[in-house]
């Protein structure tokens, strides 16, 4: 059966971040009502998974349970070649319990020089999982490379956003536009799968 997500139906992020459930909308064009997981008093669920899909599958699940309702969930972080991919599906936990990037991005760079490589390569992902109640899930992967800078520049961004330069670009993720980023970013390119599967 194909799966489809007819316009204007009430979906769940499955975040505690209005932030991240503002920019979910967004990408969405509107088409949908977007309840955050905060909002309807959802717990989180531990991420015991060891891909970003499989995270993603887990909280679009636990939320489309809890809820009854249609969940959209995404996992998302940065990955360093020099590094092994790390700190890939651990990105948040990188920047500690008060979620402070700077602290996050500081300890990068030493792990950076700790390895004398100079190899800056890297890489963005974000896994998308739809899932609806007690049924199927549909889950996309999107990926942009680029390449890393210190110090970091710009306070456009979020996240790792002012050290990662996308491959042929001069500018970070933390001094473009929000436009130009997401018309480029891991999440827009995951966005745009998610759509041709399901709109």
């Amino acid at each position: 059966m194909a799966l489809t997500l007819p316009a204007g139906e009430t979906l769940v992020a499955a975040t505690h971040n209005p932030g991240k459930a503002r920019e979910l909308f967004a990408l969405l064009d509107g088409r949908f009502t977007v309840l955050n997981a905060a909002e309807l008093g959802l717990p989180e669920p531990d991420e015991t998974e060891s891909t970003f899909v499989g995270n993603a599958l887990l909280k679009a699940r636990h939320a489309a349970e809890a809820s009854g309702r249609i969940a959209l969930a995404d996992d998302s972080g940065l990955s360093v070649a020099a590094l092994g991919g790390s700190p890939g599906i651990y990105s948040a936990r990188w920047a500690g319990p008060s979620k402070d990037f700077a602290l996050a991005m500081a300890r990068v760079e030493e792990r950076l020089i700790e390895t004398a490589s100079d190899d800056r390569s890297a890489w963005f992902t974000c896994a998308l999982a739809v899932a609806w109640p007690g049924g199927p899930a549909v889950v996309v992967e999107g990926r942009v490379d680029g390449s890393l800078t210190f110090p970091g520049r710009g306070l456009l961004g979020f996240g790792y956003d002012p050290i990662f330069v996308p491959t042929g670009g001069v500018l970070t993720f933390g001094e473009m536009d929000p436009a130009a980023k997401d018309a480029i970013s891991h999440r827009a390119l995951a966005f745009e799968k998610l759509k041709a599967a399901l709109f």
